[in-house]
């Protein structure tokens, strides 16, 4: 099965918020298998069907890899109804933000509503990595990134290494150009 491709910051499709699946048909079912596939193949718990180009709310978790096992938990149109308490998500990371971790302030549980793989109604009260996860790529389809939620200062020097880095390239590809 073919990886799907990430996308990575600055990519301004990751700031829209993506649009709820209307119909759960064989289409979507092959999404969800391609993007498990890929958030294995590169090592994430997490992936958001924005992260790989896909306009439509839909996510899959699995946490259970620390532990040597595979449990993808695929969430469709998820809402994050509730939440309590406050915690932070030590070195998170993630696969849109490549060599990026920083600590982010976040609730410390959440009570979440959508639909899994079946379109059966599905309700889950998650704390620890679980809740980390689900509200990192809930705040992907809602078009917010990590990097928006880390202070100013992080944010701007994140964003002005990115920057240099693609100017880096960019002329390293003009260079290339002229010598043709």
């Amino acid at each position: 099965m073919n990886l799907l491709k990430i996308l990575t910051y600055p990519d301004s499709f990751l700031t829209r918020t993506a649009k709820p699946v209307e119909k759960i048909d064989q289409s979507v079912q092959t999404i969800i298998d391609k993007m498990i596939v890929t958030m294995y193949e590169s090592q994430g718990v997490g992936l958001a069907a924005v992260q790989v180009g896909i306009d439509m709310r839909l996510i899959i978790c699995d946490v259970s890899q620390a532990k040597g096992e595979k449990k993808p938990q695929v969430f469709i149109n998820p809402e994050i109804v509730s939440c309590s308490g406050k915690a932070v998500s030590e070195n998170e990371g993630c696969l849109s933000l490549p060599d990026f971790r920083a600590d982010v302030k976040r609730a410390a549980s959440v009570f979440v509503v959508g639909l899994n793989q079946k379109g059966e109604s599905l309700e889950v009260e998650a704390n620890g990595l679980l809740s980390m996860a689900l509200q990192h790529e809930i705040d992907h389809l809602n078009g917010v990134l990590f990097i928006d939620r880390i202070s100013c200062l992080k944010r701007n020097f994140y964003k002005k290494k990115i920057a240099k880095q693609l100017k880096h390239k960019k002329d390293k590809k003009h260079k290339k150009k002229n010598w043709l």
